[in-house]
């Protein structure tokens, strides 16, 4: 599958250079970075939630986890973690459970991890349990000017 293509031409459409980093297969976002030779702190996870407005994406890094309470205190409204249906109507050409964190490219509200701020160069899930997207983080951050940042994660 390698590159989404919603994804392929949202990043086309905004202009932004991108590498794809191939690895082998995972399960995690955790493997994934250890498979690829990156630091997990680097690797971005998607997690998809819900709540009474609809779905948002949290964006963290692969070494941490969403913490529910900080996220609905960041968003000022409750949130759960979406179903799997839910997830796979929305990301329809992604494989099953292989979100990129890239909301805008499919229509989701995003809240992005404050520990993925300062980073260089950030790799995500691009589709796919075999390939990573590499971004420049100032990339990744420009790609969602409407996306809130906050401390929403606790590391493993």
């Amino acid at each position: 599958m390698a590159l989404a293509s919603s994804l392929q031409q949202f990043l086309e459409r905004e202009s932004v250079p991108y590498k794809l980093v191939e690895h082998p297969g995972a399960a995690t976002m955790r493997e994934a970075a250890h498979g690829a030779g990156l630091p997990e702190a680097c690797v971005v996870k998607a997690v998809l939630l819900e709540d009474d407005d609809g779905f948002m994406l949290a964006a963290v890094p692969a070494s941490c986890d969403v913490e529910l309470a900080k996220l609905s205190k960041a968003v000022k409204r409750p949130v759960s973690l979406a179903s799997e249906s839910d997830i796979m109507t929305l990301f329809t050409d992604c494989a099953r459970g292989a979100l990129p964190p890239l909301g805008d490219a499919y229509g989701v509200e995003v809240v992005i991890d404050r520990r993925l701020d300062t980073m260089d160069d950030l790799y995500f899930e691009g589709g796919d349990h075999c390939t990573l997207v590499h971004v420049k983080g100032e990339d990744f951050r420009r790609l969602m000017p409407e996306a809130k940042h906050a401390r929403i994660s606790v590391a493993h």
